[in-house]
């Protein structure tokens, strides 16, 4: 039976990562730091952490690389990535292949901490759901565990996906600029470009028609941007 660890720590830099635990230990959680990638995925193999604060410069596997394949082989591990790379394709691709949240360096230990509570409330909050709300059927979101099900399929969705869906959700046929979504989206103002929110909204349209492959839900409007119809075209 695996381990049971609150958090993994993968950065290579051991100051941040000592002043990191530390501070994740003072606030009552157990905390393991790996240095290397290559290290992380045969640890994972004896150990269930809940959730991974992922560094995305690493010597041996990067970070972008270990992030697809956590997803892929743990889909209910938390990952929130590091980086001090403040490019936006690193952004985009941080969250593209299934990172929940990332953290741009120089940051404090106490905005790692924040971020951190954040998620497992809500993965606690999802693990908790009964079955009842499983069985609605049509696009029902779960504010409280953060989930959007397709007639009671869990899609999957990161906490940026969720919130783009819910903004558009409560307001079904209006048209919303990216900026728009942008503001709704990171209310922490973090700088971010209309090619981010395009990404999200094709990775969530896929998510959506993985579960209903005959569905269009939401329509791209040239020129403006964006809108959810619960009606099919």
């Amino acid at each position: 039976m695996n381990e049971v660890s609150d958090i993994l720590i993968v950065e290579d830099e051991p100051k941040i990562a000592e002043l990191v635990s530390d501070y994740l230990k003072s606030a009552g959680y157990t905390a393991t730091h790996i240095a290397h990638g290559d290290e992380v995925l045969p640890w994972l193999e004896h150990h269930a952490p809940k959730l991974v604060l992922l560094d995305v410069m690493l010597p041996g596997r990067d970070g972008l690389t270990l992030c697809r394949e956590i997803r892929y082989r743990s889909p209910q591990i938390g990952i929130i990535m590091l980086t001090a790379r403040v490019e936006e394709i690193d952004r985009l691709l941080g969250l593209e292949i299934g990172a929940d949240d990332y953290i741009c360096k120089p940051f404090s230990p106490r905005e790692v901490l924040a971020r951190c509570k954040a998620l497992l409330r809500r993965m606690e909050s999802s693990e908790e759901q009964g079955p009842e709300g499983a069985a609605k059927q049509g696009l029902v979101l779960d504010p409280q565990g953060w989930r959007a099900l397709a007639d009671g399929q869990d899609l999957g969705l990161t906490a940026i996906e969720f919130q783009l869906l819910s903004v558009m959700m409560q307001n079904p046929g209006r048209i919303y600029s990216r900026e728009q979504l942008m503001e709704q989206m990171y209310r922490d103002h973090r700088i971010v470009s209309e090619r981010t929110v395009d990404s999200h909204v094709k990775k969530l349209r896929k998510k959506i028609a993985d579960a209903w492959p005959t569905r269009e839900i939401i329509h791209s409007v040239y020129g403006v941007g964006y809108k959810y119809s619960p009606e099919p075209r």
